[in-house]
C-alpha cells in the first residue's frame, strides 16, 4: 500500500547527503534538479512566455537552471530575483544564466511564472511585500509552477508562514514533502508532480497511499471463510445501519447488526440481531466465527453504550472502534487489545490523545505507538499510522466527504477489510482508498447512502 515517499526537510537533507557523499557534486544535483522541472514545465507550458523568479538559496539556484534550459528550448524566458545569490551552487547558476536579472517588485507579468523563490528550508514567512507580489504575478499568469514547494509553506507542518497563492502545478524534487499532503499547505496547488532526482528514499517511514490490490474470493469461498463482521449498535440506528451496509458492500462474507431493538432499514442481506443490553452484546460476540467487530457509530454515551463498547472491546476479536465508541474511551486508548484500529477526526483524536507535538504524520505515528495499533486520523489528508512505524497519506479526496455518515460508512469499510485481510494496517489503507474512490464516483452533493452505492464499484476497480 506505500506509494511515493514522504521526507521531511531533515531526511530530504540526509539523503541529498548521501548523494554528495558518493561523489556528486552539490552543484550537479542542482543540474539534474533543475532539468526535471524545466521538461516538465516544458511539456506543459511549450513556447509560453514565462518569468522565473529566483531566490537567494538553493530553490533560486534550481530556478536559474530552469530558466537557461527553458531559453535553449526556445522558450522566451525572462529572471527576476529578491536578491543577490547567496550559495556556492546557486550562485554558479546564476552565471551560467548569463542574462538579464530583473527586480522581483517591478517586474512585468508572463503568460507562464514559475515560483522558484524559496524551497524546504523556509523558517519565516515571506515579508508582506514579496507575498502579495508573487501573488499579483501568479493570478496575472495562465499557467503557473512551484519548485519543489510554494514559497510560504512550512515543509514539514504543512501550515501557511504566509500567504500563498493557488498554483496550477507543483514540481516536487526527489521526494514528496509532508506539504505536499497535509492541509493547508497541500491546498496551494491544483496537481502535483514528483520529478525523480536520483533521490534515494530507503530510510523513508510515511508513504503516499496507493491503490490496493484485492484479491478475488477463493473458488471454494463460502460466507464464514470471506469473513463475519458484528456490528455493535446502539440508541441512534442510523449511523449502525449505515456501517453494517458499508461493510456489506466492502467485501465482508456476512453482516450481523448488533442492535437494541429491531429494525426494517437493513438491507435483506445483513442479519438483524437484537440485543436490546450489553449482556446479550456479549453472548452474540461468543461466536467463534466472527472475524472483525466495529463498535461506535451511533452507539450513543450513555451508561449502557459503556457496557456495550465493553462487551466488544474484551470479546477478543479483531476490532475497529469509531465515533463515540473513542469520545467513551475517554483518553483511555491503553485499554483496547493490541491491533484494533480506531478512526478518529481531529476532535475526537485530540479528546482520546491530547497535546501531541509535530505534525499530523509525527501526530498519528505517536497516537498508533501509544495505542499499539492502528489510527486512522481522519480529515481532508488522512494519515493511516501503524505501531510499528508505517505511515501512510490519503490526499485530495473528495470535499464531499464532509457530511454526516461518511465516517460512518469509511468504519464499515474498516471492518470488513479486516475480516478479510486480518491485518489491520493493510485493512485500513485498503478502506481509506476505497471510501475515497467511492466518493470521487459518487460525483457531487452525495449522502452517506449515495456514498455506499459506489463502493461494488471501487471494489471491482482494485480486484484482480
Amino acid at each position: 500500500m506505500s506509494g511515493a515517499a514522504i521526507l521531511t526537510a531533515e531526511e530530504m537533507r540526509a539523503a541529498e547527503q548521501a548523494i554528495f557523499d558518493s561523489g556528486v557534486a552539490p552543484y550537479a544535483l542542482m543540474e539534474t534538479a533543475g532539468a526535471a522541472a524545466a521538461d516538465v514545465i516544458w511539456r506543459a507550458g511549450g513556447v509560453r512566455d514565462t518569468l522565473v523568479l529566483c531566490g537567494p538559496g538553493n530553490n533560486g539556484g534550481d530556478g536559474f537552471v530552469i530558466a537557461r534550459l527553458l531559453k535553449a528550448r526556445g522558450v522566451p524566458v525572462r529572471v527576476a530575483a529578491t536578491g543577490e545569490s547567496k550559495t556556492d551552487s546557486s550562485q554558479k547558476a546564476r552565471r551560467a544564466w548569463a542574462g538579464p536579472v530583473e527586480n522581483i517588485a517591478d517586474a512585468a507579468p508572463a503568460t507562464q511564472i514559475v515560483d522558484a523563490l524559496f524551497g524546504i528550508g523556509l523558517a519565516r514567512g515571506l515579508d508582506g511585500a514579496l507575498a502579495q507580489r508573487l501573488g499579483e504575478l501568479v493570478d496575472a499568469a495562465e499557467r503557473s509552477y512551484a519548485i519543489d514547494v510554494p514559497s510560504g509553506v512550512d515543509t514539514d507542518g504543512g501550515v501557511l508562514l504566509s500567504p500563498v497563492p493557488r498554483f496550477d502545478l507543483c514540481i516536487a524534487l526527489g521526494a514528496l514533502k509532508p506539504a505536499h499532503v497535509l492541509q493547508p499547505a497541500a491546498g496551494t496547488f491544483a496537481r502535483l508532480i514528483c520529478a525523480d532526482i536520483g533521490i534515494g528514499a530507503n530510510d523513508a517511514k510515511a508513504f503516499l497511499l496507493t491503490p490496493p490490490d484485492l484479491a478475488e474470493p477463493a473458488p471454494d469461498a463460502h460466507k464464514y471463510t470471506r469473513g463475519l463482521v458484528d456490528i455493535v449498535a446502539g440508541t441512534m440506528a442510523g449511523a449502525g445501519i449505515l456501517a453494517a451496509t458499508a461493510a456489506a458492500h466492502a467485501g465482508a462474507g456476512c453482516v450481523r447488526h448488533l442492535a437494541p431493538e429491531p429494525t426494517s432499514r437493513l438491507p435483506n442481506a445483513v442479519i438483524m440481531v437484537t440485543a436490546p443490553d450489553a449482556g446479550a452484546v456479549t453472548k452474540a460476540l461468543q461466536d467463534e466465527r466472527i472475524a472483525s467487530v466495529l463498535v461506535g457509530p451511533g452507539l450513543g454515551r450513555s451508561d449502557e453504550a459503556r457496557k456495550r463498547l465493553s462487551a466488544a472491546v474484551t470479546a477478543g476479536h479483531p476490532l475497529v472502534v469509531d465515533a463515540d465508541g473513542i469520545t467513551l474511551l475517554e483518553a483511555a486508548p491503553d485499554m483496547l487489545p493490541v491491533g484494533t484500529i480506531i478512526t478518529p477526526h481531529e476532535g475526537e483524536f485530540s479528546r482520546l490523545f491530547g497535546e501531541i507535538t509535530g505534525n499530523k504524520i509525527d501526530r498519528a505515528r505517536e497516537a498508533a505507538r501509544r495505542m499499539g495499533g492502528v489510527v486512522v486520523y481522519k480529515g481532508p489528508d488522512t494519515a493511516i499510522a501503524s505501531a510499528d512505524g508505517r505511515i501512510a497519506v490519503w490526499h485530495g479526496g473528495s470535499p464531499w466527504l464532509s457530511t454526516a455518515g461518511t465516517g460512518d460508512v469509511l468504519a464499515g469499510i474498516c471492518a470488513a477489510r479486516l475480516a478479510v485481510t486480518g491485518d489491520p494496517f493493510l485493512a485500513a489503507c485498503e478502506a481509506v482508498w476505497l471510501h475515497g474512490e467511492a466518493a470521487r464516483r459518487a460525483g457531487a452533493a452525495f449522502i452517506a447512502d449515495d456514498l455506499i452505492a459506489h463502493i461494488p464499484a471501487a471494489v471491482a476497480a482494485r480486484t484482480q
